[in-house]
């Protein structure tokens, strides 16, 4: 059986789930009084134990923000494909004022944990009369099983930089070339070296020439700790279509995506998806030596916009191999 419990109105709280207004039909909808902006209807999801196998407890919460008292608040809940929930809908009754909210709980079975890094995203969905006029809005909560990758270096698994003396390990475009380890460090890349760009501090890859030192991309969720109004990226991209979106999930259980590309790190444009261009080599380390002097092989800056109040728990990059990534960083 459903349970439903009314809360006193509440002030400012972090609401652990993206919301989406789903507008009613125009016949039925009230819009809020003249000259005054929309509000919404907020859905919050409280965090889900997913230490299975059990059962666990969950709460939803509907907060009426509109200027209309709410009625008829029916409230639905579900999980992963194929995770039992109960109920299927919860029956609110009575009506609340502006700024009330009420809790519905759910219970969902969680299987047992699978092994390695797994995201799960839950759903909850609210039906009323009144309110903000909308009919209906949405929530959701995704949580991470398992552990993403500690940092960058942990994923990198591309040679993109070899020493003039022995380019036989680099292969960052797929056939056989590599940056010149020599002839970055005359553009200001050295490993380890800071790069300021787009406002943020990063730090090219303090490994060896000729090592794994960049992450190709194909969908790696990346730990990345801090506060911030953009997530900075430092790379370049090989053949065509280097672009993608990446995923930044916060510590409250929301998400934010952007999407973003590189240009290709000799022929395009260098200002191509709205990259920056950080630096520019002489040349490039191709499987018979250094070779293609005086042409261009370059390395870019690109950002996603954050949500500046939330605290960032990991970054989840395109699943795109044409993306080469050295290094990402969080931008006041």
């Amino acid at each position: 059986m459903g349970i439903a419990r009314w809360t006193r109105p509440l002030g400012a709280v972090a609401v652990a789930a993206a919301m989406t207004l789903v507008p009613a039909p125009a016949a039925t909808a009230a819009g809020p009084p003249p000259g005054s902006a929309a509000a919404r209807t907020e859905v919050s999801i409280s965090s889900v134990d997913l230490d299975g196998p059990a059962v666990s407890t969950v709460e939803v919460t509907v907060k009426n923000t509109g200027p209309q008292r709410m009625r008829s608040l029916k409230v639905a809940f579900s999980g992963p494909a194929g995770w039992a929930v109960q109920p299927a809908l919860v029956d609110v009754p009575g009506t609340f004022a502006a700024g009330a909210a009420a809790t519905a709980e759910f219970r969902i079975q969680v299987p047992e944990k699978r092994r390695g890094f797994t995201l799960r995203t839950f759903t909850a969905t609210a039906t009323y009369a009144g309110g903000d006029g909308g009919g209906s809005a949405s929530g959701t909560r995704t949580q991470a099983s398992g552990t993403p990758l500690a940092n960058l270096a942990a994923a990198y698994n591309n040679v993109g930089i070899t020493d003039e003396s022995d380019t036989g390990p680099g292969d960052y475009d797929g056939e056989g070339n590599s940056f010149s380890a020599q002839r970055l460090a005359a553009a200001g890349l050295t490993p380890g070296g800071r790069v300021r760009a787009l406002g943020a501090e990063l730090t090219w890859p303090d490994v060896a020439p000729g090592t794994k030192d960049n992450v190709s991309g194909a969908g790696q969720a990346i730990a990345l700790s801090g506060k911030g109004g953009a997530l900075v990226l430092l790379g370049s991209g090989v053949t065509g279509g280097a672009t993608g979106t990446v995923t930044v999930y916060y510590t409250d259980g929301t998400s934010t995506s952007g999407s973003f590309g590189f240009p290709n790190w000799s022929f395009d444009p260098a200002d191509a998806h709205g990259a920056t261009l950080v630096a520019s080599s002489d040349g490039r380390n191709r499987q018979d030596g250094y070779g293609n002097q005086g042409i261009a092989y370059r390395v870019f800056a690109h950002s996603v916009a954050l949500d500046a109040a939330k605290q960032v728990e990991f970054v989840v990059l395109p699943a795109n191999g044409n993306v080469h990534v050295f290094d990402m960083a969080i931008a006041p």
